[in-house]
């Protein structure tokens, strides 16, 4: 295959090569139209090239597939970051898709007969985009008082790696979700850690692992969706898996959670009954946003920081779609074994829109 090159107009340009890229250009393959897949990125793994040193998933590899072919086992253990984007690169090459790298899209916008994608060194001529960015570029970082104030260091656990910067220092793990759970985890090894969250975090039984935690949260969005007859087990996507450094951390008895503090000073925080406690760095595990500003001037994004979509389809501008950035834009659509389905639809929408008349 000859590779893509902004030469002649595209039927789809999809914009990100992580798991939502490559699980939609995994179907558009099959589709006979002309595509190609712009990522930002100087390799292939998407967002798991970031992910700090330690991270693993949550289920065995056959549970964290993308569609097509199953991730190799990871043995006893489950598969670590590295594991993940030795796979995703092996699945890229594996279907020979047309990936273009790194090619950071600045923007797109309305063209006379089409779209246009546009990044430093070239304008993409389109009939069809897909944004598939996820959110890793758009961490959240929750305002507080005087933030600007504060001396120590903050990071956000997009950029956290390994807790052996932190040793011997006092820490604030902000956030009560898996990240924020396992980093406190192991950066409770080294450092003095108090775990702020802004109500108490929910933590699964142990035995329960991502398989399960995917069961029991389809069956909550069948509910939801008036499909299925049984009341839905308790468990979410975003309840703590009790991994086995979680469950060390629990153990050491670290894994206590206390509610957010007031406002910053410059060598700590204040908390709500006035209490200071001094401390030297922050860790926010505050979840993302979706990543959309490349789509700013089309003018669809909407207050809430998303976009009105029929499905996967934006309602303001036909010619786009969203795969892979959550809920909104389908169920479980940000997990690896989840964006298959959305995917699908959404090239054979996709297909089904651009076929001739």
């Amino acid at each position: 295959m000859n590779p893509p090159h902004p030469d002649a107009p595209y039927d789809v340009i999809v914009i990100g090569g992580g798991q939502a890229g490559l699980a939609l250009g995994y179907f558009l393959r099959r589709t006979g139209l002309r595509f190609a897949i712009l990522d930002g990125e100087p390799g292939p793994g998407g967002a798991w090239r970031h992910g700090w040193d330690s991270l693993r998933l949550f289920s065995p590899a056959q549970w964290s597939s993308l569609p097509g072919w199953p991730m190799p086992s990871a043995g006893e253990g489950y598969p670590k970051r590295d594991d993940v984007v030795a796979y995703l690169t092996a699945y890229e090459a594996r279907y020979d898709l047309p990936v273009v790298r790194p090619s950071e899209v600045d923007f797109v916008r309305r063209g006379s007969d089409g779209l246009v994608v546009e990044t430093c060194a070239a304008a993409w001529r389109t009939r069809a985009v897909v944004s598939a960015t996820g959110t890793w570029r758009s961490p959240y970082w929750p305002p507080y008082p005087n933030q600007t104030l504060f001396r120590g260091v903050q990071i956000h656990s997009a950029q956290y790696q390994r807790p052996e910067p932190f040793a011997g220092q006092r820490v604030l793990v902000v956030g009560g979700g898996n990240s924020g759970a396992q980093i406190l985890a192991e950066v409770s090894q080294v450092a003095d850690t108090t775990w702020v969250t802004p109500e108490p975090p929910t933590f699964l039984s142990d035995e329960v692992d991502g398989r399960v935690l995917f069961e029991r949260a389809t069956a909550r969005w069948q509910a939801q969706q008036g499909v299925g007859g049984d009341a839905p087990p308790p468990g979410g996507l975003g309840d703590v898996v009790m991994v086995e450094p979680v469950k060390a951390a629990r153990a050491r008895g670290v894994l206590n959670a206390v509610r957010p503090f007031r406002s910053f000073t410059e060598d700590g925080v204040v908390w709500d009954d006035g209490r200071e406690t001094k401390v030297d760095a922050v860790i926010w595990c505050t979840g993302f946003r979706p990543a959309l500003q490349h789509l700013t001037a089309l003018d669809v994004i909407e207050a809430s920081g998303r976009i009105a979509v029929e499905g996967t389809r934006a309602v303001k501008e036909p010619r786009l779609w969203l795969v892979g950035y959550g809920e909104w834009t389908g169920f479980a659509s940000a997990t690896l074994i989840g964006v298959m389905r959305t995917a699908r639809d959404t090239a054979r929408e996709i297909a089904e829109v651009l076929a001739p008349a």
